[in-house]
């Protein structure tokens, strides 16, 4: 596997900026994933180099990076046109690098919303999308949520949920989104936090989000017809 660290060009409304990334690459890829972090996190965050390490495994190449907040030093994410146009220029770069292979996009929480808003506006065009704990509301207030999008995606959509995630409490609300898509479905993993932790389990996040993408991996290749 080759490592690559690599910085994309971003058009956003005050100016073009840059963003760093990182490639992953397995020897005979079949299949590629931009993969985004979370609203508290950056690209190289543990959960999401896990996350890498165990799509390389099942013969996936990612491709990691930063939203532009998070490269300018903030802590709280910008417009969501900014997160938008950072997820057409990184589908475009890793389009251009996957050689006609299959590219999906996939983020965690806030990375997979921003990715699902891309794709419903069709700004981006992958074969599929990978939700990492949708963030379907924030804790506690389900009269907040964020589904008005999700019909117009029309991607095959996973959503990757934990169990005991208060983000999609209660689980009949994302239910009932995931039923109003055009090709969606819930993958529930048992007991599991937002970030997919087990309450009186501790384990790394890495290993947990490794864990996840040998599922991932299956249901890709279902969609890609492997």
């Amino acid at each position: 596997m080759t490592t690559n660290e690599g910085r994309i060009a971003v058009r956003l409304p005050p100016g073009a900026v840059e963003v760093s990334a990182e490639y992953e690459t397995p020897a005979g890829a079949w299949a590629f994933a931009a993969v985004a972090h979370g609203a508290g996190a950056g690209f190289r965050h543990p959960f999401l180099l896990g996350f890498a390490t165990g799509l390389a495994r099942e013969g996936i190449a990612t491709l990691r990076f930063n939203f532009p907040y998070v490269e300018q030093g903030r802590r709280m994410p910008g417009p969501a046109a900014h997160a938008i146009a950072t997820w057409e220029a990184v589908q475009a770069e890793l389009s251009a690098r996957a050689g006609g292979a299959p590219v999906f996009a996939m983020g965690k929480s806030y990375g997979g919303r921003m990715a699902s808003m891309a794709a419903a506006e069709g700004v981006i065009d992958p074969a599929g999308l990978v939700y990492l704990g949708y963030p379907l509301h924030p804790p506690g207030r389900p009269d907040k949520p964020r589904v008005d999008h999700l019909p117009a995606v029309p991607q095959p959509q996973l959503f990757v949920e934990g169990t005991n995630d208060p983000f999609v409490d209660p689980h009949t609300q994302l239910e009932a989104a995931v039923a109003s898509c055009r090709a969606a479905e819930i993958a529930w993993i048992e007991g599991g936090g937002h970030s997919f932790e087990v309450k009186g389990r501790k384990r790394p996040p890495a290993e947990l989000a490794a864990e996840l993408a040998t599922g991932v991996a299956v249901w890709m290749r279902g969609v890609c017809g492997r």
